[in-house]
């Protein structure tokens, strides 16, 4: 397992784990990362992480990113 920010950018990955807070981790399962989805990297920009995730793009932050183990 490895946190978000250092998976392959294109590669399509499972999320194992999502850690945080409880609120961080409501935020995160209200944004699609939910145990068993998959993520995919598209770019990381100054930290901040770019992803594909439930067929939507979203962009996180490097903190949040580091709580979503694939």
């Amino acid at each position: 397992m490895i946190p978000l920010p250092f998976a392959d950018t294109g590669e399509e990955n499972i999320i194992k784990k999502v850690g945080g807070s409880p609120d961080q981790k409501q935020h995160l399962e209200n944004l699609g990362f939910v145990v068993g989805g998959t993520v995919t990297v598209i770019s990381k920009i100054s930290g901040n992480v770019i992803v594909n995730v439930k067929e939507s793009r979203v962009a996180i932050s490097e903190g949040l990113a580091q709580r979503v183990m694939v």
